[in-house]
């Protein structure tokens, strides 16, 4: 097929960076992750990917999460299920 129509986006650089270095590690070029998301929505008739909003306690979570708060992290499986207890 053809590839002659283009597509124009502006998008802040520091999503565009952060973007293209997880493509990057996935062996993906922009080009081809925006190719790759046109054909599924072409192929399935919808979008690719569910995007829904957290309700306000899942956002609170995931902000303090992305702070470090409250968060616990293990070496060994065994000491995460001892802290369950």
């Amino acid at each position: 097929m053809s590839q002659t129509a283009i597509i124009h986006a502006r998008i802040d650089p520091a999503t565009k960076a952060a973007t293209e270095r997880i493509l990057e590690n996935i062996g993906l070029t922009p080009t081809e992750a925006i190719r790759l998301l046109y054909r599924q929505i072409a192929m399935r008739g919808e979008f690719p990917v569910e995007l829904r909003t957290p309700n306000a306690v899942t956002a609170k979570v995931l902000a303090e999460v992305d702070r470090g708060e409250d968060v616990e992290s293990f070496d060994r499986v065994e000491d995460l299920y001892a802290s369950w207890e």
